[in-house]
């Protein structure tokens, strides 16, 4: 059995081995719901993070050398290994993270799917290819291809613990990258069990995933250890401070941060899908999603009936921790907080409470939110709770005017009864991603990027964008024969620039 450093867990739980830090101290983990300890890990230091770092790189050496086909085989280890023990990991994302094992195993899946799609892409996407030289350079043969940066720092989140930092360390791992992992101080378990998978599915190269644990002060230090690249998911204000340590070492960021997202019901829109797919998308993991929908604006020719839809199906939910739970407690105890600020907000401002609106200890009840000012906080700032808004407006144009009206604009939704309609709402909608008749898919298609504007971050994980996120762009030209003339020495002849703008004359001038 994989043990966590230290006490362990007392419940028979699985957390993979960490490699102590003599300096640091240890924390502990607990389960959200019961606050039974899952494991004791090591606050990895300064010293410490750099080591791993070191180690990394040697890793990452031996990693690059194996090229794109022996990776591959690898990677397939490693999401066998995955596949064969995803019910054992599913059962330690739901006591660490608290959501439902069910949720949990579709989480396991998707990570499973993305880290099958990268290593299946990385040679088609990143290899070495001709390019066309153009007209100045058509003596050469031009050459493009994708380098690994070496290592990749990743910082992932709680809320989905197994996926999402998996859309970076899939992604670096098969572009050729060593990764050192620090997962959320709240979710250290699954980062070991992680790490631990790793290295009995691909141990002739155990370093080139390692994870180090602890709180703000490790992340900051893997911050300046000198990586290729650091990719974060977290808040906005906590992307900042990263983005700060960063820049101390000119250490490029990819930043995944929070979302308001948006949904838009329009007057031809399936009224009850559309309200199965927002309670699931506000309420699922009890809110803590990046992408969740948390306002809806519907028209006020289905507003009435989409409400209703809304709120009978979230009064069947049910929070809890046992098997029959809807979603679970909050993993961060103390986003309990800005979920009272945010209703406390919206019912001050003249909003009204459709549904829900408790709190029972780490339990935040499903709640609807009526007639919201889209001044509220409960509008304006990430709630990241099992809430909604709903918003009357007066058609599909007011409502996208709303939905853009944001710092941040992570992922969305567009409800229409028409498929070109709903295509350009979506494509209207100031997001990295929007989904037509449905919400959240687009994270669960590998070859999409993922990503969001504004205050929602920069840079993109997924597909091959995600795939190119993680490597540097390496140009060579090689001359094959020399031209009459050589217009890049200083032996050229006089008229030489003047023959070079006659042809240019020729060749591009007819164009207006």
């Amino acid at each position: 059995m994989l043990r966590s450093e230290g006490t362990g867990d007392t419940t028979g739980a699985t957390a993979g081995t960490v490699a102590p830090s003599p300096t640091g101290g240890t924390f502990e983990s607990r389960d959200p719901a019961t606050g039974t300890v899952v494991g004791v890990f090591p606050v990895h230091d300064t010293a410490a993070v750099d080591a791993a770092v070191a180690r990394a790189r040697t890793a990452a050496e031996r990693w690059a050398a194996l090229g794109f086909g022996e990776r591959r085989l690898r990677l397939a280890a490693y999401r066998g290994h995955l596949a064969r023990r995803l019910h054992e990991l599913a059962d330690l994302v739901h006591r660490e993270n608290g959501k439902p094992r069910a949720d949990a195993v579709l989480e396991i899946a998707l990570a499973v799917d993305h880290l099958a799609w990268a290593g299946a892409h990385a040679r088609r996407t990143l290899g070495p290819r001709r390019v066309h030289p153009g007209l100045l350079a058509v003596n050469h043969a031009a050459h493009l291809e994708y380098q690994p940066l070496g290592v990749v720092g990743v910082i992932g989140p709680w809320n989905y613990p197994a996926f999402t930092p998996m859309g970076s360390i899939a992604y670096a791992l098969a572009a050729g990258n060593a990764v050192v992992f620090k997962p959320s101080e709240f979710t250290p378990a699954v980062g070991a069990w992680l790490a631990e998978a790793w290295r009995a599915a691909v141990p002739d190269v155990p370093d080139a995933l390692q994870v180090v644990t602890g709180l703000g002060e490790t992340g900051a230090a893997l911050c300046r250890a000198g990586v290729g690249k650091l990719a974060f998911t977290g808040s906005a204000p906590t992307g900042r401070t990263v983005m700060a340590a960063c820049a101390e070492t000119l250490t490029p960021v990819l930043m995944e941060l929070g979302g308001k997202d948006a949904m838009i019901v329009d007057d031809d829109a399936d009224v009850a899908a559309a309200a199965d797919a927002a309670v699931w998308g506000a309420m699922s993991n009890a809110g803590q999603t990046c992408i969740g929908i948390e306002r809806v604006y519907a028209t006020a020719a289905v507003h009435d009936r989409f409400v209703a839809e809304v709120v009978t199906r979230v009064e069947a939910l049910q929070p809890g921790s046992d098997a029959d739970a809807s979603y679970g407690p909050m993993t961060m105890a103390g986003q309990t907080d800005v979920v009272r600020r945010h209703l406390a907000d919206a019912v001050a401002a003249g909003g009204t409470v459709a549904t829900g609106g408790t709190v029972d200890g780490g339990y935040v009840a499903p709640t609807v939110l009526l007639d919201v000012p889209e001044t509220s906080a409960a509008v304006r700032e990430e709630t990241f709770g099992p809430t909604l808004t709903i918003t009357r407006v007066a058609d599909a144009e007011e409502a996208l005017t709303r939905a853009n009206d944001s710092s941040m604009g992570l992922g969305g939704s567009v409800f229409s009864g028409s498929r070109d309609r709903g295509l350009d709402l979506a494509r209207r909608m100031r997001s990295g991603m929007t989904s037509v008749n449905a919400v959240l898919t687009f994270a669960s298609v590998p070859a999409l990027p993922f990503g969001g504007v504004g205050e929602s971050g920069f840079g993109r994980i997924h597909g091959e964008d995600g795939l190119r996120e993680f490597t540097r762009a390496k140009a060579v030209t090689v001359k094959r024969a020399p031209l009459p003339v050589d217009f890049m020495s200083f032996g050229r002849p006089a008229g030489a620039a003047d023959a070079l703008a006659r042809v240019l004359r020729l060749v591009h001038g007819r164009h207006r």
